[in-house]
């Protein structure tokens, strides 16, 4: 599976590329920033962002889009523009009719390094080492962006599976059709209709 990771942000937008699958090796198809100049309009942000996010969900074809889902900061400026970029993010893959997945940050974070409180920096050695590059991903967008794709390649796959299994178990099992008894007071061969009543002689007729 190829998992396309947004780690969003309006000056700067992470992206990474990742294929691989639980309990298997992990590969690193690409990885980007994508960067908009603060002086210029937030529209005009939005929609370079946009273009470029379009062009790289064309080029490696991912199977699911994860976006960072977003959470309470105390800026609420920072945090307003972060939104919008995962807004766009998630709008590109839909675009491109790829499913989007959102985990927080936490859930990243036990993921790569089993903790939902490590820091940039733990996140950054972690997706290093699962990856085997030469180098630290750098800045941190980056990191942020395989570590995204990571926890969905990860955790993605266990909670489809525990979906599956869901479904499976709450499948009611087929109703067996019931058989309307015999009435007795008809001839062989023959059966009564549901509900209805029985012919019998009167006294004197012949039979």
């Amino acid at each position: 599976m190829r998992v396309l990771g947004v780690d969003p942000g309006l000056t700067r937008c992470g992206v990474g590329v990742v294929e691989g699958a639980a309990g298997r090796p992990l590969r690193l198809v690409a990885v980007d920033v994508l960067r908009t100049p603060p002086e210029s309009d937030v529209a005009q942000r939005l929609l370079r962002l946009c273009a470029a996010l379009e062009d790289a969900i064309a080029a490696h074809r991912p199977d699911v889009v994860a976006v960072e889902r977003v959470f309470s900061q105390h800026n609420v400026r920072t945090v307003m523009g972060t939104a919008q970029a995962a807004a766009v993010a998630i709008l590109a893959a839909a675009r491109a009719g790829v499913p989007v997945a959102l985990h927080t940050p936490s859930e990243v974070k036990a993921a790569v390094t089993g903790s939902g409180r490590a820091d940039k920096a733990q996140v950054t050695t972690m997706v290093t080492r699962l990856l085997r590059l030469p180098d630290r991903p750098r800045p941190a967008d980056a990191a942020d962006a395989l570590a995204l794709a990571i926890c969905q390649l990860w955790r993605g796959a266990a909670q489809s599976r525990l979906s599956a299994a869901l479904d499976r178990h709450a499948t009611p099992p087929p109703t067996p059709r019931r058989t309307m008894p015999a009435d007795p007071t008809m001839p062989a061969g023959r059966a009564a209709r549901p509900g209805a009543t029985p012919v019998t002689a009167e006294p004197g007729e012949a039979s």
